[in-house]
């Protein structure tokens, strides 16, 4: 199978050629042909599968075929929910883009930055963006672009997007658009409420589904170790220096969390950085940076690096902190094993968090021994579960903020609003 095959120009195959792409991946097989056709298409496919070219490239070969002059009128949008993945998207348009004697404009809008300098950009038009959704309703507001053209949406993480936490803002942005678009949606899982959202979003679409996460598991080794709560970083600073871990990617639940871990490694001689939501944007390019070639050993980050963080040969993941929804538990191995790679998750299960596990497993379709570590075996105990068990967060905790969304719509819905 090649790129020609599926229907590109070879313009589009020589620059897959240039970009190292030497054969299309499951995902691009299934899904190029129907979006060169211009079907709304559902795309399900685990992260390093390749999802991104798979959409970029048969709408480069569409915006190209019909390339008018002028002022430029935005006529793709991709919504991410990461700055990061905003970035890696765009930057995927452009180094696919072949040559041309007018070159498609791709304009890429986060938050984090300047709001001026994307302003500025955004002055001749473009033929491309690629956004968060506040950042786009910012420029929305402040008349810096139009979408009344948009031809197709692309969601990606559209789990994400169509999660409601992001409720608001992507109705706000619907509400803008062209009501006769092509809408493609791609994401590693879709949980069933999910689900039923893309359902709404998409017309007579096309379901493309390869290489699912249970069929990538055997490439990453899952590996679950019991450890007392408080020990925790002392264990990940032994495993690190014990097994000589370069680049290693720590989760944890809290931007504090973020902030007390990586002190306290850097204290004990390991390069370590925290990552979070509160950093500026250039202080989270720089410590991404540090971490792609190799200054820091660690990068401890909450699930905001769970999405749309691409380093290559990542060799090892860890939960500090369980995830609190199985799905985030695959976007974030899913860091790992990249592109036919191998890779290790290590999960860190104390008592408290062992009934948390066993869900995380179950949905999973998975069971994992639990290994101990010599001088780090847990003595503490399982608590007897509370009454009200199951009712609330996965966890069993306080509730989040996207829980009392979700309650609070379920409740709108009871009272007939």
């Amino acid at each position: 199978m090649t790129f020609a095959s599926l229907g590109l120009s070879p313009a589009l195959a020589h620059a897959c050629a240039e970009a190292g792409f030497m054969a299309p991946s499951p995902i691009q097989v299934e899904a190029i042909p129907p979006l060169l056709r211009g079907q709304d298409l559902l795309g399900l496919a685990p992260t390093g599968s390749g999802k991104t070219a798979a959409f970029v490239l048969p709408l480069l070969q569409r915006l190209l075929a019909s390339h008018p002059g002028g002022y430029r009128k935005v006529r793709v949008l991709v919504l991410v929910p990461t700055r990061e993945l905003a970035a890696q998207v765009g930057d995927v348009f452009l180094r696919l883009a072949p040559a041309s004697d007018r070159p498609l404009k791709v304009a890429v809008l986060h938050g984090g930055v300047s709001v001026n300098p994307q302003m500025l950009r955004l002055r001749s038009g473009a033929d491309i963006v690629v956004a968060t959704p506040g950042r786009l309703l910012d420029l929305l507001d402040r008349n810096a672009v139009r979408l009344d053209a948009v031809q197709v949406l692309v969601l990606d993480e559209a789990d994400r997007l169509l999660d409601l936490g992001f409720a608001a803002e992507r109705e706000r942005v619907l509400g803008v658009l062209p009501g006769r678009r092509q809408n493609v949606l791609f994401s590693a899982t879709f949980p069933p409420d999910v689900e039923d959202l893309a359902g709404a979003l998409l017309h007579d679409a096309v379901r493309v589904e390869a290489e699912t996460q249970v069929e990538a598991a055997p490439d990453i080794e899952q590996r679950t170790i019991a450890v007392d709560a408080a020990r925790r970083t002392e264990l990940l600073r032994h495993l690190v220096q014990q097994g000589g871990w370069r680049r290693v990617l720590v989760f944890v639940a809290t931007r504090h969390a973020t902030e007390h871990v990586a002190r306290k490694l850097a204290g004990r001689g390991v390069p370590a950085a925290p990552l979070h939501g509160e950093l500026s944007q250039s202080q989270r390019t720089g410590v991404l940076r540090d971490f792609r070639e190799g200054g820091l050993d660690v990068l401890v980050t909450t699930d905001l690096a769970a999405r749309g963080i691409d380093v290559p040969g990542l060799p090892v993941v860890v939960n500090y902190d369980l995830p609190r929804s199985p799905d985030d538990y695959v976007h974030r191995i899913g860091r790992t094993a990249r592109a036919g790679a191998r890779g290790t998750a290590v999960s860190f299960v104390s008592a408290a968090s062992e009934a948390h596990m066993r869900l995380i497993e179950k949905r999973q379709g998975v069971r994992l021994a639990r290994e101990q570590v010599a001088g780090f075996e847990p003595v503490e105990v399982e608590p007897p579960a509370p009454p009200d068990a199951g009712v609330g967060g996965i966890k069993g905790r306080r509730p989040s903020k996207k829980d009392k969304l979700r309650a609070a719509a379920a409740k709108a819905q009871g009272n007939g609003g």
